[in-house]
């Protein structure tokens, strides 16, 4: 387990660690430069380090859900496996590593001639962040026939993946062009709308995100509180900025203390209203279902048999499923979708954003691992394109 390397590789965060670790480090898969600090670019997990983290300006290697600039992906691979890092050195060492779902071969081929050649692995195994979570929730659980859906909840997509027998129905897959960046963005305009303009604090708006955004359980009811006035509406939050001298990230200010010195800003139906497009992308113009209508769009293209045991294991991962009453959400919607002779059963994960490489710590402990990887030696004969052969038949 020591010479082998997990890396789930992610649009905004690299899970990284070696299998023979409990838990892998999450490292910000980007580069960002500061205006306090313009000399200065920060590396990953190295933005912890910059005093004043306003008006950040990122380089992200992904595009669109896509690998695309490979110079700053390098320079963050470079730092990730460097002694200031994780300090793993990839020599000898098997790789598993992440891509997004239907990659391109060009792609596929730079990533695979990139850690044989720079980064001299003794043998690489190439898969999705999907894959590893099956693997992980149908060893893990006694689930029949290991039927499973897996709802990854990206950075910039959410993929909806059924698994039957343990094998993925390709023709089953669907994908959102919703994920985590979009919803930031969105709340990024909102706030700049009724508060100040934070189109340039897409660091801090991410961390506002996180903090008090939740999923609706009732969005008719919702909207009837956040009209209301405190204390009848228990939806508005009055949220401190940082100041980035006293307050380095910021925090709700509860309704009966002193008013800080910091500069505040009232935050009310935005806490529901964007994590809703998850399940209506329309209402920022994105013709697509919403997350329900697509698992069971999805469940409708797997055989009719093995629906009911589908349904009872609908698995949320991904940073979106940490957003408070997600699973209820999803659990009503699907109830009221699905026949009523099927039980509904969605699970998110203990922790969404590590689940993939767990599963990634099973897949190398399987008594067929040895075979499934492309080694140095069939690369050396047959070039990049064997990866397609290995990985993609």
């Amino acid at each position: 387990m020591n010479n082998i390397c997990i890396l789930d590789n992610g649009a905004y965060t690299a899970k990284v660690g070696l299998a023979s670790q409990e838990a892998p480090q999450l490292i910000p898969n980007c580069i960002m430069k500061a205006k306090s600090e313009r000399r200065r670019a920060f590396i990953g997990d190295q933005i912890k380090e910059c005093r004043d983290a306003s008006g950040l300006f990122y380089l992200l290697p992904f595009q669109r859900g896509y690998l695309l600039n490979w110079d700053t992906q390098k320079t963050v691979w470079d730092h990730i496996f460097s002694p200031d890092c994780c300090g793993i050195n990839l020599s000898e060492k098997t790789l598993i590593i992440t891509e997004p779902h239907f990659n391109f071969h060009s792609i596929q081929e730079a990533l695979t001639e990139i850690f044989f050649e720079e980064y001299e692995c003794d043998a690489l195994f190439r898969t999705t962040a999907a894959d590893l979570s099956a693997l992980h929730h149908l060893k893990s659980n006694t689930v029949p026939a290991d039927c499973c859906i897996i709802v990854d909840m990206g950075y910039s997509f959410t993929h909806i993946v059924p698994y039957v027998k343990g094998e993925k129905i390709k023709n089953a897959i669907r994908r959102i062009d919703v994920g985590g960046k979009v919803l930031t963005n969105h709340l990024k305009e909102i706030i700049s709308y009724r508060h100040l303009n934070m189109m340039d604090e897409s660091y801090v708006v991410n961390q506002i995100k996180e903090d008090v955004c939740f999923v609706s359980s009732d969005f008719q009811r919702d909207m009837k509180t956040q009209k209301l006035r405190y204390p009848e509406n228990t939806i508005i939050q009055e949220y401190v900025l940082p100041d980035f001298t006293t307050v380095n990230r910021g925090y709700v200010k509860k309704p009966e203390g002193p008013a800080p010195e910091q500069q505040t800003i009232k935050l009310n139906n935005e806490r529901f209203t964007v994590p809703e497009l998850l399940f209506n992308p329309s209402d920022v113009g994105i013709q697509q279902m919403g997350v329900s209508e697509a698992i069971m769009n999805a469940l409708d293209s797997c055989p009719p048999p093995v629906h009911h045991v589908l349904l009872e294991n609908i698995v949320v991962t991904g940073g979106c499923a940490l957003i408070p009453g997600m699973g209820e959400r999803l659990q009503t919607e699907l109830r009221a979708l699905a026949p009523d002779d099927m039980e509904v059963k969605v699970i998110i994960t203990e922790d969404p954003v590590a689940f993939p490489w767990q599963g990634g710590r099973v897949l190398c402990q399987s008594t067929d691992f040895s075979e499934m990887i492309l080694t140095r030696e069939e690369y050396e004969e047959e070039g990049v394109g064997a990866s397609i052969e290995k990985f993609d038949p």
